[in-house]
């Protein structure tokens, strides 16, 4: 395997505020420079966790945002340098619609990233939001990682490394201002109609997420900013008016932004 990446040589030259101990905010001027950084800790944080405890569970985003991400890994995956034959594969969230349909979370990473990286297919664990009863569905995947994935002190599944996108309106996974999910404490998947989309989704919960050793969430574009700026404010109350003021992870939470994502939080001074 080969040597793990060093998070010192990520972070080196980069604007960086801290927020709190396990919280780290990382503007780059361009979604492509946020990108790479992106992809550069998720890589370090496979090969630390593989090296420590010999795998890696994974909780993949879908949307749009992760997309040059996925292709970014798949096109260094020839270097050897990621020991994917140890990762195993879990899903943020997920469309009501079969793994074949092309608004499926689940085909757009195994055509951007799972076809081109040596995963064991057994290792891949899509969710099963097209069930007839999705809200069993959703109990049966919380089964599956409660059985796959090493529980914490908390009795909780960690995940190695949770990643994360958000919306102009602050959601994240699928989890949306006023549904039940987002203040969900018992369930760590659930199943949840969506009004604002017409349509049901099946997503991790707050609580699992926040048992991850790690949190990346990775955000670009000008159209998040007021978000982001929600998200990284001191005030408590801000912070609650969106769905993904609530990631607060026990483990390392990293927030990776192109500048104009981070232009409402940050002087323009600052990101030059």
């Amino acid at each position: 395997m080969a040597a793990s990446l060093k998070k010192a040589d990520i972070y080196k030259d980069m604007t960086m505020r801290h927020t709190k101990d396990t919280k780290k905010v990382l503007v780059e001027n361009t979604a492509v420079e946020a990108t790479a950084l992106a992809a550069e800790i998720f890589k370090t944080t496979i090969c630390e966790a593989v090296d420590a405890r010999g795998e890696c569970a994974l909780a993949l985003a879908g949307g749009t945002t992760p997309h040059a991400l996925y292709q970014q890994l798949a096109e260094t995956a020839a270097s050897g340098e990621v020991p994917w034959e140890s990762v195993e594969v879990y899903f943020g969230d997920e469309r009501d619609v079969p793994h074949d349909n092309v608004e499926s979370n689940y085909l757009m990473i195994q055509r951007n990233l799972l076809d081109h990286v040596p995963v064991q297919p057994g290792k891949v664990h899509p969710m099963p939001a097209d069930a007839e009863d999705l809200a069993t569905a959703a109990d049966q995947y919380e089964k599956m990682i409660r059985a796959n994935v090493v529980s914490g002190t908390d009795g909780l599944p960690q995940f190695d490394l949770v990643l994360l996108g958000m919306g102009g309106d602050g959601h994240t996974a699928s989890l949306f201002a006023g549904t039940d999910a987002v203040d969900q404490t018992d369930k760590l998947v659930k199943a949840c109609f969506v009004p604002v989309l017409g349509r049901s989704r099946m997503t991790l919960t707050f609580p699992l997420i926040n048992a991850a050793r790690n949190v990346l969430l990775l955000v670009t574009g000008a159209d998040k900013a007021e978000a982001v700026a929600k998200l990284l404010s001191e005030d408590p109350a801000a912070r609650q008016d969106l769905p993904a003021g609530h990631i607060d992870p026990k483990g390392n939470f990293i927030v990776v932004l192109d500048a104009p994502a981070a232009r409402v939080t940050r002087p323009r001074t600052e990101l030059d």
